[in-house]
């Protein structure tokens, strides 16, 4: 007797054009979006190859790509402009949708209704997985995109997914952060791998939907290929403000075939924090296992952890309390659109008065642009990586954790699990 589907099942086989399709199996799969953001070696040397060596000069619909200069917009010097110029004028010849210096590209996709329920998107980044929080499915295939890009459609295997079934609503002072550093001490770092994570439940619908960007945007560091939620109201709400064309949203089936499934009550959740090194099992600790390890600087933002609600978290810990100071807290909005909501409601003027600083919305202090960490420098962060060099020298040290753990540590000069 068949049995269900899942939702990337489904999503996948929409995409092919078939009635259905199996994990396991090879399809042709034409994406609803393709996007990018400009780097160095990545969009410009795809750019070049699409027209010098397959000879591409017009695209059958360019409204399926989407390109976002977000990363290495702070130096303000003449290397990049050098870099986002060679973006520009490939976007103008291609006719590609461009978006420069509004936010992290990961955010913007969902704020410019580019990630509808049922869609699937592709990106070389892996962190397009965030979009499952809608209900559409990204992927990152980096070393493929390219055939994305000039056939209009990627080969693919099929994911195995794993089911987890969350129940119960986040304590005060945990969230999302906390919720995937304990699925990777739960399965491993590759315990999803090659998969793809489902999520459902009371305990989904409970969360906001910054959490489940947050979550799924991390999706990754399981070694699975991407994230994706079920539909509830709160996000069938949110697509419908935004979204550009209709949208049919994509439910699992009750009889589903999962590799995997793990029941987590989210009641049970206790601040977390990754050592130095990766985002490894062996690496996660409590907040309350490394209380009074020493940091000198803190972050707030990235594609996983820098939107209205990590920036309320900050804000509920910092109001009317100072960052030690031994500590630079630098705190990154996600989109110019959360920045302007953040000042409407106050936040900015509460982190401000705490001693942070808050920097332009893009990718650069995530990766070691902008401010770069020095050697011995210990950094508490919300970023979404934390191996040797990511922030900057490789000689300093890099700590993950949520909003509420970074800004209570930034006060305390150490890492904390709360401020007391």
């Amino acid at each position: 007797m068949a049995m269900g589907h899942t939702i990337t099942e489904k999503i996948l086989a929409r995409a092919t054009g078939l009635d259905s399709v199996r994990a396991g199996e090879n399809h042709a799969v034409r994406p609803s979006r393709m996007i990018a953001y400009d780097f160095p070696g990545y969009t410009d040397v795809m750019f070049k190859q699409m027209r010098d060596d397959f000879g591409i000069t017009e695209l059958e619909d360019p409204s399926r790509y989407v390109v976002f200069i977000d990363h290495m917009l702070t130096k303000k010097n003449e290397r990049e402009d050098e870099v986002h110029q060679v973006t520009r004028d490939w976007c103008e010849f291609y006719g590609i949708e461009l978006h420069e210096a509004q936010g992290i590209g990961h955010q913007l996709t969902a704020e410019l209704g580019l990630a509808i329920p049922g869609d699937f998107l592709v990106h070389f980044d892996g962190h397009i997985s965030g979009v499952g929080a809608f209900n559409a499915l990204g992927w990152g295939i980096r070393r493929d995109l390219i055939e994305a890009w000039v056939t209009g459609q990627i080969h693919l295997d099929i994911p195995a997914t794993t089911r987890f079934d969350l129940v119960g609503e986040f304590p005060e002072g945990v969230d999302s952060r906390d919720l995937v550093h304990t699925i990777i001490e739960m399965v491993g770092a590759d315990g999803c791998a090659h998969q793809v994570m489902e999520f459902g439940g009371p305990g989904a619908r409970s969360m906001k939907i910054d959490h489940r960007q947050g979550l799924s945007g991390m999706a990754m560091f399981t070694g699975a290929v991407s994230a994706v939620f079920e539909p509830d109201d709160l996000s069938l709400d949110y697509a419908r403000k935004v979204a550009r064309t209709d949208f049919e949203p994509v439910y699992p089936d009750p009889d589903a075939v999962y590799a995997a499934r793990y029941t987590i009550d989210l009641n049970a959740l206790v601040p977390k924090v990754v050592r130095p090194g990766s985002a490894r099992v062996a690496n996660t600790a409590t907040a309350r296992e490394l209380e009074g390890t020493p940091i000198t600087r803190a972050f707030i933002g990235s594609c996983a952890s820098g939107r209205i609600e990590d920036l309320r978290a900050a804000a509920l810990v910092l109001d009317g309390r100072k960052v030690a100071p031994t500590v630079e807290l630098n705190v990154v909005p996600t989109s110019r659109e959360v920045l302007d909501q953040a000042e409407k409601e106050g936040l900015l003027d509460v982190l401000r008065a705490a001693g942070a600083t808050i920097a332009m919305s893009s990718c650069d202090f995530c990766f070691g642009y902008q401010q770069p960490l020095q050697p011995g420098e210990n950094c508490i962060s919300t970023g979404v990586l934390n191996i040797n060099g990511r922030m900057g020298s490789p000689e300093a040290n890099i700590y993950m954790g949520s909003p509420y753990t970074v800004a209570a540590s930034a006060v305390s000069g150490s890492i904390v699990e709360s401020v007391r």
